[in-house]
């Protein structure tokens, strides 16, 4: 099974094409070299603040408690992980 390098890129412009920069500790771990031939997926960079708050927002809805209610059940849940 092969490998797998995760890592964030920035897409930039190479001549009439985009282009990624790897960096180069990254691929030299994993041995890969110029000329290797790789398979890469793309997904655009999520923003984890708004997919939670947009999840708790659905829940709320949902569930039909307030936002109070809510983080405090939140709280209250947590409270007893801890115990």
């Amino acid at each position: 099974m092969s490998k797998v390098l995760k890592s964030r890129a920035k897409l930039r412009a190479w001549g009439n094409s985009i282009g990624i920069i790897l960096p180069k500790g990254e691929l030299s771990r994993e041995h890969l070299h110029i000329d290797d031939e790789v398979e890469v997926f793309v997904r655009k960079k999520a923003n984890p603040l708004k997919d939670t708050f947009g999840k708790l927002k659905e829940f709320r809805a949902r569930s039909g408690k307030s936002t109070d209610e809510t983080l405090r059940e939140i709280d209250k849940e947590l409270e007893s992980r801890l115990d």
